[in-house]
């Protein structure tokens, strides 16, 4: 019998864990200095609650099933349904609520290369009163975080789905709903299938005048100045909802920033300034996504705080990461552990005693527990790179009280004391440790 994972599933190993790890620290740094709370909602929601935010044809794109309460249930497919479900429920959080989460999400998704149907997710959001401020503070994390992750060449897209439908109205006097949702859905298709075959399927249900007009007014692309010389004169009020925030990102020093008004994303979801965060130097589409999305928060009972925030796939950074050699970069700067070596079993007790030592003194330490001989020891130690290799023999030992520092990086060798404290050798590392990241 062979034990597979299902479809779509994979196991998380050693190299992989430690990059999505390190995505994990520097996210928490990050919301630490911009102030959010972080927590973790459900994982396992009232399939309801679900389909508030996507109405009941999620559940071709979700893992949905019957539990032993006779309950309909699914696992979350993103986190920001969690954090808003949260929010509408504590009326005793202050406002505005900054809330930041990390974690898995499961889509029922087709399996692609280097994408799966277990993923993982950072996600920011504000609750409160909507305002401009609050759109432009949760941009401007996003910038600072791929930053400090070393991202190069990101650019963040910003458009507003109030000024489509503002266009759609009051330039191309299209009032009728159905025919608004269906041209929001023209437009969200356009990157992935193409001006051409968009046409052919929305011509009938749009009009081709019309459909022509709205592509012209997507394929609007470019820095502010010169994308305002084209919409200003339109006379849309929401255009200056996108200025102010242009504005402030200016003041904040932000200046990776450009107008795509060809982003529409959520088609039931956002309300008001959308954007996105792309790699400029591959195709892997947009890393970060997010955007204001007052109707999420009424739909949950909350008409007195509208929301904004943003979230992005931790697997897809890592690909932008990799792509950029960033991996690379932080792998080659070792940070592995310090080995013990012995050449007598006679001494392996203190082999245990002194690992167990400088283990509670928070310095990473690894020792042979199958007790190989002292050559095959040290072969293990430089295989895997340690930092330090610290050997211990039985005759230095007894007649010297002395033991040997290695520095497996640099080639050193340093004779320490034995002493009860271990002081020396404790010493010893610190300054081998200095010496490696110098």
């Amino acid at each position: 019998m062979r034990f597979l994972l299902p479809r779509g599933m994979r196991d998380l190993e050693p190299e992989e864990f430690k990059n999505i790890n390190q995505i994990r620290n520097t996210f928490i740094e990050s919301a630490r200095i911009f102030n959010f709370v972080i927590m973790e909602p459900s994982p396992l929601e009232l399939l309801s609650t679900l389909e508030s935010k996507s109405g009941p044809a999620i559940t071709k794109e979700i893992y949905n099933f019957i539990d032993k309460g006779n309950r309909e249930v699914a696992l979350r497919f993103d986190i920001t349904i969690g954090l808003t479900r949260f929010f509408a429920s504590r009326r005793d959080l202050k406002i505005p609520a900054k809330i930041a989460s990390f974690g898995g999400v499961w889509r029922y998704d087709e399996p692609q290369a280097g994408r799966y149907r277990f993923f993982h997710q950072w996600d920011i959001e504000i609750y409160g009163p909507s305002s401009t401020e609050a759109d432009a503070e949760i941009i401007e994390f996003t910038s600072v975080f791929l930053n400090k992750l070393g991202l190069r060449n990101i650019m963040i897209e910003i458009n507003s789905r109030s000024l489509i439908e503002e266009y759609i109205i009051n330039i191309l006097k299209v009032t009728d709903n159905n025919r608004l949702i269906e041209i929001f859905r023209a437009i969200d298709k356009i990157p992935k299938k193409g001006k051409t075959e968009v046409l052919k399927e929305y011509e009938d249900k749009i009009g081709k005048d019309i459909l022509l007009k709205i592509m012209e007014f997507a394929d609007n692309i470019g820095p502010f100045d010169c994308i305002n010389k084209i919409i200003r004169p339109l006379g849309l009020q929401s255009w200056y909802e996108i200025e102010r925030i242009i504005n402030s990102l200016y003041n904040k020093g932000i200046i990776n920033i450009r107008i795509n008004l060809g982003i529409v994303r959520g088609l039931d979801y956002y309300s008001g300034i959308v954007f996105e965060a792309i790699d400029t130097s591959n195709n892997f589409g947009a890393i970060v996504g997010g955007g204001r999305y007052n109707n999420l928060t009424e739909i949950f009972g909350r008409r007195d705080a509208g929301a904004t925030g943003a979230a992005g796939g931790v697997e897809r950074i890592i690909m932008a990461m990799k792509h950029q050699d960033l991996i690379r970069e932080r792998t080659n700067d070792d940070d592995g552990v310090n080995f013990i070596v012995y050449d007598s079993l006679e001494i392996f007790g203190y082999a245990e005693h002194l690992a167990s030592v400088l283990r509670r003194k928070n310095i990473p330490i690894e020792y042979d527990l199958l007790k190989r001989s002292f050559s095959k020891q040290i072969s293990e130690a430089e295989n895997k790179k340690g930092k330090n290799i610290i050997i211990l023999k039985k005759e230095d030992i007894e007649n010297e009280g002395e033991i040997t520092l290695r520095n497996a990086l640099r080639n050193t060798i340093t004779r320490i004391k034995v002493s009860e404290d271990l002081d020396e050798l404790l010493k010893a590392l610190d300054k081998q440790g200095e010496n490696i990241s110098n």
